[in-house]
């Protein structure tokens, strides 16, 4: 049996869907277990990261759990004890490739994410580790860019030239699966990208592409973008996390990495098939 949590979230909806189609038995922890019932064959069950003692009972005949670090954050430390009490003997952990950077050029820990605490505390643990440090996401750009999309064919942001190589969530979950279910990756920190460096320009093309029309980027300035974006209601941590990121990287661009390929033995998928995957939340 394998425990996942942040089970309904970009990560762990593909990773159940993997590893119950490798035949693997899943118990979904979410704070909605309703949303994740429509997998076939999947025990959703409840949980409460306030009081980690509510997981012992869904950590019963637990062999491996996949660590999610907004789902559990600073309650990590308390769950991997209670699975190492009740016998589990393998956690993979979900981080990300700025895990190490300063936490004001960290965006998602002002959305909940602990990418430190949790990895640390997966490391502590005494159970077997594997910690996947993920790049960025391609599904983040449909949080910021898919709405200017559907309203017209300019999307406007900062720092044009800003490259990054995002990551098809498919990706990683297909790699968290194979962690989860072998032990070749076990006491290694993964790094995961995907196979190209995109800047922002590159991305509204290839998002053109996937549906048949021109966009572009029109870069403005930070300071601008912050204050439409706060006006939609995104919160001025996140923001002032993401600029400082942008801006550092600009001329510095992160390194792809190779580590889905040899882990898998097939191609990282590009953002291209992201984008026509996801092309219908682009156009309705």
């Amino acid at each position: 049996m394998i425990l996942v949590t942040g089970a309904t979230g970009t990560i762990g909806r593909p990773l159940i869907g993997k590893l119950t189609a490798e035949g693997a038995a899943v118990r979904a922890v979410s704070r909605r277990p309703q949303d994740v019932s429509k997998f076939a064959g999947v025990e959703a069950v409840r949980g409460d990261r306030s009081r980690p003692e509510t997981f012992t009972p869904l950590l019963d005949g637990v062999t491996a759990l996949f660590l999610h670090p907004r789902a559990t954050g600073e309650a990590a430390a308390g769950l991997l004890a209670l699975a190492k009490e009740r016998g589990v003997g393998r956690v993979v952990v979900l981080s990300a490739v700025n895990v190490d950077d300063d936490f004001s050029e960290q965006p998602s820990r002002f959305l909940g994410d602990r990418n430190k605490e949790v990895e640390q505390a997966a490391i502590e643990s005494g159970l077997d580790w594997v910690s996947l440090r993920s790049s960025t996401f391609a599904a983040n750009t449909l949080m910021t860019w898919a709405p200017q999309v559907r309203g017209g064919d300019v999307v406007r942001g900062p720092y044009a030239t800003f490259a990054e190589p995002l990551i098809h969530e498919r990706d990683v979950a297909e790699v968290a699966a194979h962690a989860l279910l072998n032990t070749g990756l076990d006491g290694t920190k993964v790094r995961l990208t995907g196979p190209e460096l995109l800047s922002h320009d590159d991305l509204a093309s290839i998002i053109g592409q996937a549906i048949g029309r021109t966009i572009e980027y029109q870069e403005v300035p930070p300071e601008v973008y912050k204050q439409g974006l706060m006006q939609r209601g995104l919160p001025e941590p996140f923001l002032d996390a993401l600029l400082a990121r942008y801006a550092r990287g600009v001329g510095s661009a992160e390194t792809v990495s190779g580590e889905v390929e040899r882990i898998l033995g097939r191609p990282a998928r590009t953002y291209g098939d992201w984008a026509a995957d996801y092309a219908d939340t682009f156009m309705n």
